[in-house]
């Protein structure tokens, strides 16, 4: 089998897995918190913060959904880097934004964090405050042992079978999966131009 196949049938292997249902599950989550006046925060790092990014351009101009990522103020984000720490970059974002019970942090990861091993500890951070907040939390994960799949309120655990892959499908599915939602009849508002 050539890499192509073998990338597709992975990629499709995966979809597969997934509860469909879970959708359905999302959609309510993002539908109540826009009836309570709540925000929608994309949180990322890596290929992942350019998913988040885009994700908030397509919730926003489809779904006409307050949505953010604190990645896209660069100024911002350097700043509180050189000047707090990496660590607390989207923890202080979002004080600063006001998250509230109202609202939902929406991560994008391939691992989900790990504290024992110190990765992603800025999303980490971001789930704990959420909880304190009791925001609601959403998670597309490609490792059921991380951090995010364990402590957010809807996981979405994706099974990739070849470890070289989890990557390159984890970040493909994540955009697979934001599109899915925002041209769901029940969340989109606006037509795409194309």
């Amino acid at each position: 089998m050539n890499f192509y196949s073998t990338f597709k049938n992975n990629f499709n292997k995966t979809l597969n897995k997934i509860n469909y249902q879970t959708f359905d599950n999302i959609i309510d989550l993002i539908i109540n918190m826009k009836k309570k006046g709540g925000r929608l925060f994309f949180l990322g790092v890596g290929g992942s913060a350019a998913n988040a990014s885009h994700a908030v351009n397509d919730f926003r101009k489809l779904c006409n959904i307050e949505t953010y990522n604190p990645l896209d103020n660069v100024s911002e984000v350097t700043a509180r880097t050189n000047d707090e720490g990496w660590e607390t970059v989207m923890v202080e974002w979002l004080r600063v934004s006001k998250l509230s019970h109202k609202d939902i942090i929406f991560i994008f990861s391939v691992g989900g964090g790990n504290l024992k091993r110190k990765v992603s500890l800025n999303i980490i951070n971001a789930i704990k405050y959420a909880k304190k907040i009791k925001a609601k939390s959403i998670a597309i994960v490609a490792k059921k042992d991380g951090y995010a799949a364990k402590n957010v309120d809807l996981p979405v655990i994706l099974e990739i079978d070849d470890a070289k892959l989890v990557t390159p499908v984890s970040e493909t599915i994540q955009a697979y999966i934001w599109h899915l939602l925002v041209t769901s009849p029940r969340l989109q508002k606006n037509k795409t131009k194309w």
